[in-house]
């Protein structure tokens, strides 16, 4: 399949990113914190890690996008989380659900449903994540790890996209893509980048960047597939393990160039 001209251009959204800087909202977790910020300041973005019930709402609306993560919820953590997503679609802006270890507790659980009831524009997660949400059973997590491979979970990602109608992620060795209509994959990773914790909430933060300067949702999370897997190809060709790949990847983010990300992309 031969991808629409919107969908095969992330170098699009990489200058818009720099040319524009667009305040991300990250409610993420205490692990995830330091990267995801510098993962969106190495690509022009500006993050802000705001969680208090007294201003998660407000800030929201002036926002860019939003991003919620489940890692290391609390009960206020939730409330706030709920909050800012009622805020964010009542004043426009886009925000993106990522269900850290959904299936591993009930609380995890009901924190998800209540979440995924507030409309979030894109839904990320890898594919024992995405089953769970789909209300499909079998594919239990090994806490925050998959215990499947992501294309066990494409069918699950078009049934929560039609039942959610946000843009599910689906991220593993090949990243999927889908809005229940429209279908997309990006082939771009490494294999190392599983040895990095927090790398897919940070991969989360630049999803909500992209779509703050990008309207199609689903052009815009995978885009943010496409620049974080070439950044990430890039970096682990250089590094000698996990420590060098992390340092490696904020630098390749940076210096990544546009015309070079549009031929080292694999989408589909």
């Amino acid at each position: 399949m031969t991808l629409a001209a919107t969908l095969d251009r992330p170098s699009k959204t990489l200058r818009s990113l720099r040319a524009q800087g667009p305040l991300v909202q990250n409610i993420t977790n205490f692990v995830a914190m330091d990267l995801a910020a510098n993962t969106l300041l190495a690509v022009g973005a500006s993050p802000a890690m705001v969680h208090a019930p007294q201003e998660a709402a407000e800030f929201a609306t002036v926002a860019g996008a939003l991003t919620v993560n489940l890692g290391t919820m609390d009960s206020h953590w939730v409330a706030s989380a709920e909050a800012a997503a009622k805020a964010a679609v009542a004043a426009g802006r886009p925000w993106v659900l990522d269900p850290v270890a959904v299936g591993a507790t009930g609380f995890r659980r009901d924190n998800a449903a209540r979440l995924l009831a507030c409309k979030p524009t894109v839904v990320r997660g890898n594919a024992s994540e995405i089953m769970t949400l789909a209300g499909l059973s079998g594919a239990e997590g090994k806490g925050v790890d998959s215990s499947v491979g992501s294309d066990a979970a494409v069918e699950a990602a078009q049934r929560l996209a039609e039942q959610s109608g946000a843009v599910v992620v689906v991220t593993g060795a090949l990243d999927h893509v889908s809005d229940g209509t429209r279908y997309a994959f990006c082939a771009n990773s490494h294999e190392m980048m599983t040895r990095i914790t927090a790398s897919g909430c940070a991969l989360t933060a630049l999803t909500g960047a992209c779509l703050a300067v990008e309207p199609d949702p689903l052009a815009a999370a995978l885009h943010a597939l496409a620049i974080y897997g070439v950044a990430a190809e890039k970096a682990a060709a250089r590094a000698r393990g996990p420590g060098s790949l992390r340092m490696n990847l904020l630098d390749e983010l940076y210096r990544l160039d546009a015309d070079d990300l549009d031929l080292a992309v694999r989408l589909g």
